[in-house]
């Protein structure tokens, strides 16, 4: 019995030891003095000169003194002195300088370490399977891969990465072009209308059309209903009624079950221009209306003169002017 309550006593002691322990760590661990006095103080101590200090941080020789004074007041002791017109560091400002160089360097090192590893290797790609598949893979023979600063690590998600915590380098999404915290560029805007393979849509009489989507499966991004329902509000001669609808997840998974003669689908022109092309797919009604919305390059602003994403940018806007190029035309 006696054993047990020692056990007890022991562990519940080790406990609140380790507790302890953790409590003064982060204690440790927590900044007393704002950041910026401590930054001031060692570029004021290493360079023995007030303004010189201000030059390298960006700040005025007022604002530099400002922080000095408050550091010394939050520590209680003088770390500077003016002995007539030069600076001069007391004992205890001699024994702190040296720590906080060391410290500064290790945390400039480790920032440019970071820089340096994001800008290094494949630029990392993410976008959308649908444009993955529909407009970028056709595409690819055209690309430089073996050129310096064009290599690629390309992913696809159906959800917009956190190109600013680093999940990847830059990203092809799809929406207005505005998105807080990165830069966008416009590859190219959508004309939606519905797609068929043109094996099955032979005919030009429109009653034989209506008639056949009303017995054809359409599948619908879960996306685009939006625009399915504008294109068929304002589609010359009333609405089509489909058989049946079929929502899908993506654009992407309707061109797929169209090509594969599963049913017909809604999608924009631009993006299924190589499958139109290769005559996998075609417009089943002239009709078509703009999306609203587009795909685009998005890149964090830190990375704007990255080599690789002035490459990757340059290819994209090249091959996507050839993909707007026929509905130029049309407009004309």
């Amino acid at each position: 019995m006696f054993d047990a309550k020692c056990r007890r006593r022991t562990a519940a002691s080790g406990e609140d030891g380790k507790y302890e322990s953790e409590r003064a760590m982060t204690e440790t661990m927590r900044l007393s003095v704002p950041l910026n006095a401590l930054r001031s103080f060692e570029a004021a101590a290493r360079h023995m000169s007030i303004k010189d200090a201000a030059e390298e941080i960006g700040v005025t020789p007022s604002a530099v003194s400002h922080q000095l004074r408050i550091l010394e007041d939050l520590l209680g002791v003088e770390l500077m002195r003016r002995v007539g017109p030069r600076l001069e560091l007391t004992e205890t400002g001699r024994l702190f300088s040296p720590d906080l160089t060391v410290g500064f360097t290790r945390i400039i090192q480790a920032v440019a370490t970071v820089r340096q590893e994001r800008k290094l290797g494949p630029l990392r790609l993410s976008m959308l399977p649908t444009f993955a598949v529909h407009w970028l893979s056709p595409r690819m023979a055209s690309y430089p891969f073996a050129r310096s600063g064009f290599e690629l690590l390309i992913s696809t998600t159906q959800t917009a990465v956190d190109l600013g915590a680093g999940v990847a380098d830059a990203a092809v999404r799809h929406g207005s072009g505005q998105w807080a915290g990165v830069l966008s560029e416009r590859l190219f805007d959508e004309n939606v209308t519905l797609l068929g393979r043109p094996n099955d849509w032979q005919t030009n009489d429109e009653n034989d059309i209506r008639q056949a989507i009303s017995q054809t499966n359409l599948f619908l991004s879960q996306h685009r209903r939006a625009d399915f329902q504008r294109w068929n509000e304002t589609l010359p001669g009333g609405p089509t009624r489909p058989a049946a609808v079929t929502i899908v997840d993506s654009s992407g998974l309707g061109l797929k079950a169209a090509i594969d003669g599963a049913g017909i689908t809604f999608a924009g022109i631009e993006i299924a221009a190589c499958d139109i092309a290769a005559e996998r797919l075609g417009p089943i009604m002239p009709h078509k209306v703009p999306a609203n919305a587009g795909y685009y390059l998005c890149y964090p602003p830190a990375l704007e003169r990255d080599r690789r994403i002035r490459n990757v940018r340059t290819w994209m806007l090249a091959e996507a002017a050839k993909t707007c190029r026929p509905a130029e035309r049309e407009k004309r």
